[in-house]
C-alpha cells in the first residue's frame, strides 16, 4: 500500500490562509441561508394567498358574496391540522381568506413582505 502524502501546508502554518478561507466559507453559508429562508417566505405567502383564494372561491361558488356560518373553516381546519400540523387552524385559514380578499392580485403584495407582516 502506497504511503500517503503529507499536505503541503498543516493547519497549523496555514494561519492567514485559514482564517481567510474560514471567514469566506462562513460568508457563504450565511449567504445561503439568508436566501433560503427568502425563498420560503415567499412560497409561504403564495401558499397562504392561494389556501386563501381557493376558500373564497369555494364559499362563493360563483356568487358575489359567499354565504357565512357554514362551518366551513372549522372541518378544513380540522381536516388541514391533521394532516400537515400547526397552522391551519380555524382563525389563520380566516386570516388567510382575509388577505385573499385584501389582495386579489397577488403581484400587487410587496416582494418584501413576509406571512408575519
Amino acid at each position: 500500500m502506497p504511503a500517503r502524502k503529507k499536505p503541503k501546508h498543516s493547519i497549523s502554518k496555514a494561519g492567514h490562509g485559514f482564517d481567510r478561507l474560514l471567514s469566506q466559507l462562513r460568508g457563504l453559508i450565511q449567504e445561503s441561508r439568508r436566501q433560503l429562508l427568502r425563498a420560503v417566505d415567499v412560497m409561504q405567502v403564495r401558499t397562504c394567498w392561494e389556501v386563501g383564494r381557493h376558500i373564497v372561491e369555494f364559499e362563493q361558488e360563483g356568487a358575489q358574496r359567499a354565504e357565512y356560518g357554514t362551518g366551513l373553516l372549522q372541518l378544513l381546519a380540522a381536516k388541514l391540522t391533521a394532516e400537515f400540523g400547526r397552522g391551519y387552524d380555524a382563525s389563520n385559514l380566516y386570516k388567510m381568506r382575509q388577505f385573499h380578499a385584501a389582495f386579489p392580485n397577488l403581484d400587487a403584495v410587496r416582494p418584501e413582505l413576509s406571512w408575519t407582516h
